[in-house]
């Protein structure tokens, strides 16, 4: 809190207080009177650069996604060991519900300006990786039983080589875009939260989103869809078991999450 109020007061923002949004592998706080939205994590801990310039990108082409804040430019700021970046707020409007249809609608228009963009970003399988190499540390999981750290590897091994297979070169993706990742604001639905983007296929992305929300998104592959449900929910389920994990009732949903595995394998 304190690198963000200072990063703030330097670029000439009133910063007298600072409510926390979010608290969770980054913190992201509303900075007043000025009015932004701050996002802060450890430099060493952080893919803020991609995220700001893919944000300034996707923005200046229309794209539905929240904006850097303009009145200091798109940069990653550096403070006490520490990253901030700077983003427009948007207040909440009388209805936050996203429809399934505007929903898809956000989200193809999203990937149309994603396949414009000439940034490398990592495969979906690199993120897949990460999750397996999570599993093979009993140090870094050890509350996991060893019949669910079994479970999981299997999925992601499994799940991840035949999406990888099926999906083709796939295109940039957002990577994480769940109705934490969305916006509803007076210009429609927004995305946030651009440091997981990554190439694979689309129903990757559309894995995140409500279920009711793929029947609206025009082309879908029903059946690599379902491949990719599954694979999403045992990768945010090993992340609950790190013991460094931060989400608020994440082991809960751990383990509610791994009975929704089990079911969906039969």
């Amino acid at each position: 809190m304190a690198a963000a109020v200072s990063t703030a007061a330097s670029l000439g923002l009133a910063a007298d207080d600072a409510i926390v949004l979010q608290d969770s592998n980054r913190l992201t706080l509303r900075l007043l009177p000025c009015d932004v939205v701050a996002r802060v994590a450890p430099v060493a801990q952080q893919a803020a650069r991609l995220e700001i310039e893919l944000a300034r990108r996707l923005a200046g082409a229309g794209c539905p996604v929240a904006a850097p804040e303009p009145r200091v430019g798109p940069r990653v700021h550096e403070w006490d060991g520490f990253a901030v970046t700077l983003w427009t707020y948007h207040g909440p409007v009388a209805s936050r519900e996203i429809s399934p249809a505007d929903y898809a609608r956000a989200l193809e228009r999203l990937h149309v300006g994603m396949r414009g963009l000439d940034i490398p970003v990592p495969h979906f399988t690199d993120r897949v990786e990460q999750a397996r190499r999570l599993l093979a540390d009993p140090d870094r999981t050890p509350a996991l039983a060893d019949a669910d750290r079994e479970l999981l590897g299997d999925t992601l091994r499994s799940l991840g080589r035949a999406i990888g297979e099926r999906g083709g070169a796939g295109q940039p993706l957002h990577g994480e875009p769940h109705p934490g990742n969305v916006l509803g604001t007076g210009n429609g639905p927004l995305f946030i939260d651009l440091e997981t983007c990554c190439r694979g296929p689309v129903e990757f992305d559309l894995a995140h989103a409500p279920e009711e929300v793929g029947a609206h998104y025009p082309g879908a592959d029903r059946a690599l869809l379902r491949e990719c449900r599954i694979l999403v929910l045992a990768m945010i389920t090993t992340w609950r078991w790190d013991r460094d994990d931060r989400l608020p009732g994440g082991r809960e949903l751990g383990t509610q999450w791994l009975g929704r595995i089990r079911s969906a394998l039969g």
